[in-house]
Parts: structure tokens; C-alpha cells; sequence
């Protein structure tokens, strides 16, 4: 499991735009003229200057810092077609499906924000993925005292999660700051577990503030710092000289793995209420538009007329979301939010997401270059999961075999098909409308009765014995009603790309 999330994609970016601002503002030739000018000097030179060590401030803060260890279990199974059609053409051959435990381990870094206790960090350090089973958590203390923590609350979307330790032990604990008064160019220090590394101490400034690292989501707006940071960093906090934290180190960008100056960590103003509902073990529920959306470049700026950097248009719009029934259309373009500015440091996604579902809310728009405002009451984001799901694309060409949903293996036994929900991603690939009613095949085996007949992937299976099926239960009771009858097959009716609607009988095994 990787203990720190990689961000790539800057590099032309970062390097480019660097070179381009150390050329156009000729630096050697400004520095020149401030040091003969002792007036700007007066004006632009900090009094107290660097400081002379980081000694004292870390040995205050180091005790609250901690090593985060995870112990976790994966089942692996050994059938390459497992879950799909396919899987008993493996067992055929007399292999064993029956899946492997395997161990994984993890290690990253974390705080102390109470003394009895309570550990933050990030979620992709303690979180599983979705084959693995968290089995235990290990907090090391820096003198290599070692306690069992638990799980109180996590958030995926925020990369977000809190410990407990399970000790009665009073315990050192550092505060939150307020990243919100952080400049450009004060000095940080970075306190963590890199590579295994316990107590590592780096330091440097803030690069940037509310950093968009183009990453998308609600979320992507982030501490930049040139203070060192590598893996197992992840989670540590990111300290002020008044020894509060004011960020938690998250991701680097990184060509080659190790740091190259470049590290990325969430801001305590957005961290620091996320941290108190886990902590209280409250869900973290956050508003939701349901647009897709892209920001607003130089060239897509030119073409529309309106100010660069400022606003994202509406490439498109879920059905029946609080964007559809608000009215926004496709090619909007969202100037504000509840009276806030969207920029790219304040994109459409963090302002909805740090607003309550429920809500009802302003939202200025460009259309057909009118200035207008819409309401919208907004609805509950979805989980990262739904969201992926939501954003699978499906290509009715590609040989991919889709994860089936866990009710379809009868289906898949007794038709030789594994079959998907219509959602509006599928329709779209599909080239039919949204409002299609039916299941989509994502796969057959070649060896059932429904390959046999040409049934292939992309295939909509609009009804079943003259039933409309839009749900994979509903296309299960079909099945088991046939079987009940003592039928031996299933009449389907099949839409094709570019084909009328057929009806297959389709023999059940």
C-alpha cells in the first residue's frame, strides 16, 4: 500500500511557468537595484530574518508526533476469472478457486491533538483498499513505545482520518493553526516517518497557498512547501514557528518517488472541522451540484469573452440532480457560488462541498453572455466509490471484463451473462438516451447459449419474458419465474447499436 499519494502531470506546467516568471521578471537585475537602494531594503527585508536553529521549537513538538503501522489482510483468489462468466472454464481444468489470505503492511505518520489520545492522519494510511481487511494499528511514539490504536472515523474524500490509542496514559498533543493567515514564504517544518525514518525533521517555507494541483475533486486545494517530503510522510503535520499545525502533509509531486522540493499538504481551516465531527463519530456529509465541470483556460476563456481565471463551465449534468432542477444547462458557465468568486483557487466543487446538503443556495451564471441567478437546493455527495462508478466509462468494444455487481452470479451461472445497470455514463457510450429502461451485458461466456446466439457486450437487454427489467433483481425474478415454470429458457429482448430491438430465447444451464 502506498504510503504517500503521488501527483503527477505538473511537470511542464511547474517548470515552464517557473522559467517563464524568472526570465520575464529579470531577478538578477531587481536584486541589484534593492541592494542600492537601502529604503526597499527597509521595506521588503524581514527584521528578524531566518531563524537561527529549528532545535528548541522541534523539541517541543517532536513528542506529539507518532508512527502509524497497519497490519492488513487481502484475499487473493486464483482464479484470473473470478466474479466473472468465465470463472468455470478455469475450474474446469481442476484448479482450486478458493482464495489465498495474504498479509500487507503500511506505515506513514500521524499527531497527537489530545491528551488522551486522539491520533490524526490520513485516510490512504490506515484505509484499506476494497480486497483488504484492516486488522490492526500500531502507534509508535518517538522514545519506541509502542500502543494498539482503533479506527474512530475516516473520510476518503477529505483523506482524512482519526485514531485512538488505547492507553488511559496522558499523552503530549500539539493544536491546529489557522492556515487561512499563512503567506508565501514563512518558514514550516515537517515532523514524520519517512521510509520508515521515525523522527525525521525537515524544513523550508510555504511555496503556495491553496495550491490546485488539477487533480479534481472537492478537495484539491492544498499547502505547497519545499520543506522535505517523502513516503511515509504521509499524515505528519506541517508546523508554523509558533509550533501549530497549519497542514498535514499529504502528497509530492515526484518524477523519480523521492522528494524534489515539491510537497503538498491540507490546511488545518479545511482539516480542522473534518478532524472534530470523526472525531465525534459523526458522518461528514457534504453538498452536492451534480455537474461536470471544466476550468475556465486561456483559450476556452478567448473563445467565450469572458475574464481568465475566473468561473467553470457546466460540460454536463446528472439527471434529476440539484443542477437539473435548478435549471442549469450545458454550457453555463458557474461566475459564483452562495456569493463566493469561483477561481482556481476556489473551485465550484470545494465551495459546494463545504456547504450542508439541504441547502438552498444562489449561483450566478454566464449564459449566452447574460448574467443570471439560479437556485439550487443541494443534494448529498456521493461517496467516492458512487462517484468512480458514476465516472466508469464503458467502451462496448473493449475486451474489459467489469466488476459484476455481487447479485448478479446467478445470472451469470444460469445465462452465461454478466450484466450491468443503465446508468447515464453507459447510455452515453451506448449512444442512447438517458431515459433508456434495461440492463447492459458487460460480458459472455462463448460457451453458454447466449454466446452461441451472438448475444456480445454493449448488448441492452430490454426486457424478459415481455417484463421491462431496468434492475438486476428485476432480471433475476424472470429467471427463477422461467425456472418455476419448467421452462428452459428466457426470451429476451435485445437492442444492438445501430439495430431494431430483437427478441432471443436464450436456453438456461
Amino acid at each position: 500500500m502506498s504510503n504517500v499519494r503521488y501527483v503527477y502531470g505538473l511537470t511542464s506546467a511547474l517548470l515552464v511557468g517557473g522559467a517563464a516568471v524568472s526570465l520575464m521578471t529579470g531577478f538578477p537585475a531587481g536584486a541589484q537595484v534593492a541592494q542600492n537602494d537601502s529604503a526597499v531594503m527597509d521595506r521588503v527585508v524581514p527584521i528578524e530574518g531566518a531563524p537561527a536553529s529549528f532545535a528548541d521549537l522541534t523539541e517541543q513538538l517532536q513528542p506529539a508526533v507518532v508512527n502509524i503501522a497497519t497490519r492488513q489482510s487481502i484475499q487473493v483468489n486464483r482464479n484470473p476469472f473470478a466474479g466473472t462468466p468465465f470463472a468455470e472454464l478455469f475450474n474446469r481444468r481442476g484448479r482450486s478457486d478458493e482464495p489465498q489470505t495474504r498479509e500487507a503492511q503500511s506505515l506513514g505518520s500521524g499527531f497527537i491533538i489530545s491528551a488522551d489520545g486522539y491520533v490524526v492522519t490520513n485516510n490512504h494510511v490506515v484505509a484499506p483498499d476494497n480486497r483488504a481487511t484492516l486488522e490492526e494499528i500500531t502507534v509508535t511514539m518517538p522514545d519506541g513505545t509502542e500502543y494498539e490504536a482503533e479506527l474512530v472515523g475516516a473520510d476518503a474524500q477529505s483523506d482524512l482520518a482519526v485514531l485512538k490509542i488505547n492507553s488511559d496514559q496522558s499523552f503530549p498533543f500539539v493544536r491546529f493553526g489557522d492556515s487561512a493567515q499563512t503567506r508565501v514564504g514563512e518558514w514550516v517544518v515537517a515532523i514524520g516517518n519517512p521510509f520508515g525514518l521515525g523522527g525525521t525533521v525537515t524544513s523550508g517555507i510555504v511555496s503556495a497557498v491553496y495550491r490546485n494541483t488539477g487533480q479534481g475533486g472537492a478537495y484539491d486545494r492544498f499547502i505547497q512547501t519545499d520543506a522535505s517530503i517523502n513516503r511515509g510522510n504521509s499524515g505528519g503535520p506541517l508546523f508554523d514557528m509558533r509550533g501549530n499545525v497549519i497542514g498535514i502533509n499529504n502528497a509530492i509531486f515526484s518524477p523519480s518517488g523521492g522528494s524534489v522540493g515539491i510537497g503538498f499538504a491540507i490546511p488545518s481551516e479545511i482539516a480542522e472541522p473534518i478532524v472534530a465531527q470523526l472525531r465525534e463519530g459523526r458522518e461528514i456529509e457534504r453538498g452536492f451540484l451534480g455537474v461536470g465541470l471544466e476550468s475556465m483556460t486561456d483559450d476556452l476563456a478567448d473563445s467565450l469573452g469572458v475574464p481568465r481565471n475566473r468561473g467553470e463551465i457546466v460540460q454536463s449534468i446528472q439527471p434529476d440532480s440539484a443542477a437539473s432542477n435548478a435549471g442549469l444547462r450545458e454550457g453555463d458557465i458557474i461566475t459564483s457560488i452562495n456569493g463566493q468568486d469561483v477561481t482556481s483557487d476556489q473551485t465550484v466543487s470545494f465551495l459546494v462541498a463545504n456547504i450542508a446538503p439541504g441547502e438552498s443556495i444562489p449561483i450566478e451564471v454566464l449564459r449566452d453572455g447574460r448574467s443570471l441567478t439560479v437556485n439550487a437546493t443541494l443534494g448529498r455527495r456521493p461517496s467516492e466509490a458512487e462517484l468512480a462508478q458514476q465516472n466508469q466509462n464503458f467502451d462496448p468494444d473493449s475486451e474489459e471484463v467489469m466488476e459484476p455487481d455481487e447479485s448478479d452470479t446467478m445470472i451469470a451461472e444460469v445465462l452465461g451473462l454478466q450484466v450491468l445497470e443503465m446508468t447515464p455514463q453507459i447510455a452515453r457510450s451506448l449512444g442512447v438516451g438517458a431515459d433508456t429502461e434495461g440492463l447492459v451485458i458487460g460480458a459472455v461466456d462463448p460457451n453458454s447459449d447466449a454466446g452461441r446466439k451472438g448475444l456480445r457486450r454493449g448488448d441492452i437487454i430490454l426486457s424478459a419474458n415481455y417484463q421491462v427489467v431496468s434492475t438486476i433483481e428485476g432480471l433475476r425474478e424472470q429467471v427463477t419465474a422461467a425456472q418455476s415454470d419448467n421452462r428452459e429458457a428466457v426470451l429476451l429482448r435485445i437492442q444492438r447499436r445501430g439495430a431494431p430491438p430483437r427478441f432471443v430465447p436464450v436456453r438456461m444451464r
